[in-house]
């Protein structure tokens, strides 16, 4: 096959327009094209009224001369020879191997290393301190419904992970020269989730999906002679001599194995606490703190498309902001959800925090997205869990603002902007439960944040009109955008001190989503699977 990058068409072209594109640049006739397969498609929107489908198209031929076709289009650098795109197992495990690999957590990284072993035949130990989806979903909805907080069983801890009650994004800037997030993605397709998310620029699945599809991937692992083990949470990693030898669960059963992923999430604060005492070495790495902010989706979708909002292809609209502000902070928008919900995300006591979630759908009335601040190492002298204890700190305090019943305080963009109190909302509805309470935000966050985000919001305002309108509102807090720490790893993907320990994904410090924590665990499981033949 033949790949064609940078394909451009208006965003209402018909197929015959695909076609001729085709056969004009390739230089062929109608007889000599066999099929066009979309790999990729994405949108030109910089001009919203004037908006262009950019297609990867892989074209299929008969009777050409791809070497002589690609002589003579040379000077098209956006020609070239279909990549090989298909997955390759990288081991098989042998039918007398007695140890078995553990995975501690089931978000998505901990998912696809559980998955890609069981494929291999390495039949893992899952280790999930949280319950199944579906019953994880009941804790969860319950809470927004009634402030009960289960603390092992909530937006952050369980099956399917964090990522689970999000927008369910699928895409990563992360670099991919092995195709690893097709094999991430095709994966998926075949749970359940819609077949566009191959070849869609920024698909999405959102938390129903997710909630299906998580449990019948669970069902492959178990297929394939996984064992899967909710409510385990793992309080000791054993170490001898620098080496692993396998882990003490909650209720003091130990089960031995010198090959144990730490799959663990960004919020297993008491996990990171473990492995801190155990001499496990981890790094502070820069993460953000900051707001929701919720505006009408109608006014985003006019603010990006103009005329063609509402168009089926593109969707509810989305953005990415960022701003260099005067007191040296990056001030940027985050985990952005078109037609979403914000939701309450604690996984402690008297804490609240934020996030936000979409359906497939992306009906909601509001598009809400995270507006953060960059907190770098240096904020709290390097020092690997301090800046847990600012994120606890933040929490905290954002509890008691809303009334110390796990509403979070809020407050309209004009009346932050104008550091004023808090009053009733106007015509932006919150939607975070279980409640909001209308209150000054300046006290929610450190004063070069609250500095920084005021000078920023009028300045995303000048790309997208009205982003600083009075009655848009802010929720506070979002704190937990990434891992505070990183567990430092060497290129063998083991723990620089701690032999047969493989850190990974979100909460390890070596992904950020979706779609590359799952990249990250097929990496993990490859190395582990290698490993362990190695050393059978």
């Amino acid at each position: 096959m033949i790949r064609i990058n940078q394909v451009k068409l208006p965003l209402d072209h018909s197929e015959d327009e695909l076609k001729n594109t085709v056969l004009s640049t390739l230089s062929i006739t109608e007889e000599q094209l066999v099929d066009i397969h979309v790999f990729k498609r994405g949108y030109d929107a910089r001009k919203k009224n004037q908006i262009f489908l950019i297609y990867t198209l892989d074209i299929t031929l008969q009777d050409v001369n791809e070497e002589q076709l690609l002589g003579n289009v040379e000077d098209n650098h956006n020609i070239r020879v279909s990549p090989d795109t298909e997955y390759k197992y990288v081991a098989t495990a042998p039918a007398d191997l007695t140890e078995r690999p553990i995975v501690i957590g089931m978000g998505p990284c901990g998912l696809f290393v559980a998955l890609i072993l069981a494929q291999m035949g390495f039949k893992p130990i899952v280790l999930e301190r949280g319950k199944s989806v579906h019953e994880r979903a009941k804790d969860t909805f319950r809470f927004w419904r009634t402030s009960e907080l289960n603390t092992e069983s909530n937006v952050q801890f369980g099956e399917g992970g964090a990522g689970t009650f999000s927008d369910g994004k699928l895409y990563s800037q992360v670099k991919d020269p092995g195709f690893l997030g097709l094999k991430v993605k095709t994966e998926f397709v075949a749970a359940g989730a819609p077949a566009e998310i191959i070849y869609v620029s920024k698909p999405h699945i959102g938390t129903y999906k997710l909630v299906t599809m998580v449990s019948q991937m669970r069902s492959k692992i178990i297929e394939l002679g996984g064992d899967i083990r909710f409510e385990s949470r793992v309080d000791e990693i054993n170490i001898e001599d620098g080496q692993v030898t396998g882990v003490t669960l909650n209720g003091g059963e130990v089960i031995n194995s010198k090959h144990v992923v730490a799959a663990i999430g960004h919020s297993a604060r008491d996990t990171f606490q473990m492995l801190h005492d155990k001499g496990v070495h981890m790094e502070a790495q820069s993460f953000s703190i900051g707001f929701r902010v919720e505006h009408k989706q109608e006014m985003i979708d006019q603010a990006r498309f103009g005329k063609n909002a509402g168009h089926p292809l593109l969707g509810a609209a989305d953005y990415k902001l960022v701003h260099h502000c005067k007191n040296g902070r990056s001030v940027y928008s985050f985990c952005m959800c078109p037609g979403g919900v914000v939701v309450a995300a604690t996984s402690e006591e008297h804490a609240v925090v934020t996030n936000g979630m979409s359906q497939y759908s992306r009906s909601e009335r509001n598009a809400n997205s995270a507006i953060v601040v960059g907190i770098s190492p240096e904020d709290f002298n390097n020092d690997p869990l301090q800046g847990i204890a600012l994120q606890r700190q933040l929490e905290r305090n954002a509890y008691v603002m809303g009334g110390s019943n796990y509403d979070a305080p809020a407050q309209m963009v004009g009346d932050f902007l104008a550091a004023g109190k808090g009053k009733p909302f106007e015509n932006v509805e919150p939607s975070y439960k279980p409640n909001v309470k209308m209150t000054d935000l300046s006290d929610a966050l450190p004063d070069f944040a609250i500095e920084a985000i005021r000078e920023a919001l009028p300045a995303f305002a000048k790309k997208i009109r009205g982003f600083d309108s009075k009655d848009a509102m802010l929720t506070g807090v979002e704190t937990r955008t990434s891992s505070p720490v990183q567990i430092k790893r060497g290129k063998d993907f083991q723990s620089i001190n701690t032999k047969g320990l493989y850190p990974g994904g979100e909460g390890a410090g070596y992904a950020g989503g979706i779609l590359s924590a799952g990249i990250d665990g097929i990496k993990i499981a490859e190395a582990v699977a290698l490993d362990m033949l190695k050393n059978a």
